[in-house]
């Protein structure tokens, strides 16, 4: 089959198209935007790229066109459509169809598939999975929002059974506005967490917990739901109604508990020390993360101990804490250490800091570098929560570029502990003058944030 899809540059449709390709398809896509390094992939597969959405890739004559999110109906100003292939591919009764669709019906029907889903923690709970199955030898397909630094690719086809999945709630397409994830049919589930975000397309968190429960509704009687007993809104999604198997993991009462730091912990089975795990990784949230992972190998015949010397060696995902250099300071030993990280929702950017600052030595200091870039927080819909978010560090520096809200406002509470600049050169100055010896500056957002890294790693 040959597959031309649109918006293939994207992270999960990228990952697509490398399953395509390695399941035998012919697959060509196009984007706005192709650029390394995820073009540079793709191509080292043998996939041809285009820029655009221009009407005449029609002539290629593809067997489906595979449409992602990205695509919708919208209108220039002058009238003209923003993608006129999808207007093409419509008017000439082309076939077409989401990529989630598509995953389900070429690559994951058939297998055990197991997805993780969650407003948090989805891309480095499915990376822990996967490697746990992968360190008991069955060799697992899987499709991660990220790229594992154990795999150092974010999807393949596997040549086990079990496939893992990020599932993701967010909408499949501008013709299926049902959350991605009720395409995959898991028959192990896990619910990681469950908070209001994406407001650009929900209302509200009950709106989110729908989508979650009809989530829960396809996992059949045989199926397990690996739940987060400490969050009250799974609670409720799973007392809409629940046909499978429960473990939960995380409270006092849980099947699965920890005991100890979040880098060096025992894990329970009902009470009992089953394993211990001591890694590099930090924060409560990766302690919860490593007990889904566990929970969702134990169904399919991983041991608990086995897993957890897997974990031991989880070298985490690109973007996730992820330190992108060290300054030396010439006092002594001391270093200013920069990091990458995807936390852009306020709780992922407080488990972060907080994660962090459990590490440092007295007097070492966090300094906090963000830009509200996600949908949600463009519209505002939590910009209250940041003085509360960025309550472990020492400094909080907001690029504040196109938002449709008053930073200055939001980040009043921190007083003279809250920069706000207003494009990258500004941001990048503000923190090299303030940065001193055993800093620990923190660079967080779900985009490129106009290559900070490098720039405050040059200056610096």
């Amino acid at each position: 089959m040959h597959i031309h899809i649109l918006g293939i540059c994207g992270t999960f449709m990228g990952g697509l198209a490398v399953l395509a390709r390695e399941a035998g398809h012919k697959v060509t896509g196009c984007d706005a935007g192709v650029y390394p390094p995820m073009s540079d992939q793709l191509r080292a597969l043998g996939i041809e790229l285009m820029e655009g959405f221009d009407a005449d890739q029609c002539s290629l004559h593809p067997d489906m066109f595979v449409v992602g999110n990205v695509v919708s109906r919208t209108r220039l100003a002058d009238g003209c459509p923003k993608f006129p292939l999808m207007e093409a591919i419509l008017d000439s009764g082309l076939p077409y169809t989401s990529g989630p669709q598509w995953l389900f019906e070429h690559i994951l029907q058939g297998r055990h598939v197991i997805a993780i889903a969650g407003t948090h923690g989805k891309t480095t709970t499915t990376a822990m999975t996967s490697w746990i199955l992968e360190q008991a030898g069955l060799h697992p397909g899987f499709l991660v929002g990220g790229v594992p630094l154990n795999f150092g690719v974010s999807a393949r086809s596997g040549q086990g059974q079990t496939f893992v999945i990020e599932a993701d709630e967010y909408d499949t397409a501008y013709f299926d506005k049902r959350s991605k994830f009720v395409h995959y049919r898991p028959r192990t589930l896990v619910l990681n967490n469950l908070e209001f975000d994406h407001a650009d397309i929900f209302d509200d968190l009950a709106a989110i917990e729908r989508q979650f429960h009809h989530l829960v509704r396809t996992v059949p009687s045989t199926g397990r739901i690996i739940v987060n007993g400490l969050e009250e809104s799974l609670t409720r999604v799973l007392h809409m109604g629940c046909w499978s198997e429960v473990c939960s993991f995380g409270a006092a009462v849980s099947n699965l508990t920890a005991r100890g730091s979040a880098h060096d912990f025992d894990v329970l089975q009902q009470g009992e020390v089953v394993a211990h795990i001591a890694w590099r990784l930090t924060g409560r949230h990766n302690q919860l993360n490593a007990l889904a992972a566990m929970g969702a190998a134990a169904h399919v015949g991983v041991l608990l101990p086995v897993a957890a010397l897997a974990l031991e060696q989880f070298e985490n995902v690109k973007r996730r804490m992820e330190v992108r250099g060290v300054v030396a300071t010439g006092q002594g030993n001391a270093v200013i250490t920069v990091y990458d990280d995807f936390a852009h929702h306020p709780t992922a950017i407080r488990t972060t800091l907080d994660g962090l600052r459990s590490t440092l030595k007295d007097g070492e200091r966090i300094l906090a570098v963000f830009e509200p870039r996600s949908n949600t927080m463009k519209l505002g819909a939590m910009s209250t929560l940041l003085p509360w978010s960025l309550a472990s560090a020492d400094l909080a520096f907001c690029h504040s570029t196109a938002l449709g809200w008053d930073a200055n406002a939001a980040l009043a509470p921190m007083g003279l502990c809250a920069t706000v600049c207003p494009d990258i050169e500004t941001l990048v100055a503000q923190v090299c003058r303030a940065a001193k010896a055993g800093d620990h500056i923190v660079c967080m957002s779900n985009g490129s944030f106009g290559n900070v890294h490098a720039l405050l790693l040059q200056l610096l």
